[in-house]
C-alpha cells in the first residue's frame, strides 16, 4: 500500500532477458535515464548524470517486453521502485530496481505499431465464446423510413 511508484523515461540499455518460471514469464533489462539541461552559457542542451535501473516485468508484460524491446529503444516505464543495499566481496552495493506495471515506447521520440498478442482458443475449456462487435449500422429497411421522415435543414441567409 505504501509503495513508491515511479515513472521513468529513458532508453533500453541492455537486451531484455526472458525466463520462463513456475509462476509465469519474467523479463529484465537495464534502463538508462539521463537528465538533460540547457547550458545557458553555451546555449545548448547538455547531458547530465545517467541513472541506471534494472526493470523487472512479469507474466504477460514479460512476454511482450521480450518480443517488443531492443537496445536503444526510448521507453516509458511505470512501476514500484525498490532500492536495495548489499555487501559483495567486502564492498557496499546499492541497486535501484523497478518492478514494472506498464512499459511502452516513448512516442515523443518516434513511432510505434501496436499489436495485440493472439489469445489461445478458449472453446475447449468450456469458457463462453467471445461475442462479436455489435452492428451499429441502421438496417437497410429502416433507412428508407428514416430518410423519408428527415426534413431539410433551414438555411440562414446573411
Amino acid at each position: 500500500m505504501n509503495e513508491t511508484m515511479v515513472c521513468a523515461v529513458g532508453n533500453v540499455a541492455t537486451q531484455p532477458v526472458y525466463r520462463e518460471l513456475a509462476s509465469g514469464g519474467s523479463a529484465r533489462f537495464r534502463l538508462a535515464v539521463t537528465a538533460r539541461y540547457l547550458d545557458r552559457e553555451k546555449n545548448t542542451w547538455t547531458d547530465g548524470h545517467t541513472n541506471f535501473f534494472t526493470v523487472w516485468a512479469n507474466r504477460q508484460l514479460a512476454t511482450n517486453v521480450a518480443s517488443s524491446l531492443s537496445v536503444g529503444d526510448p521507453v516509458v516505464v511505470q512501476g514500484r521502485l525498490k532500492v536495495r543495499s548489499d555487501v559483495r566481496e567486502g564492498q557496499n552495493w546499492t541497486s535501484a530496481d523497478i518492478d514494472a506495471v506498464a512499459i511502452g515506447h516513448d512516442l515523443s521520440r518516434g513511432t510505434s505499431v501496436f499489436r495485440r498478442p493472439n489469445k489461445p482458443d478458449m472453446g475447449a475449456t468450456g469458457a463462453a465464446p467471445a461475442q462479436s462487435e455489435p452492428s451499429w449500422e441502421t438496417p437497410p429497411g429502416d433507412r428508407v423510413g428514416a430518410e423519408a421522415q428527415r426534413e431539410p435543414e433551414p438555411v440562414a441567409v446573411t
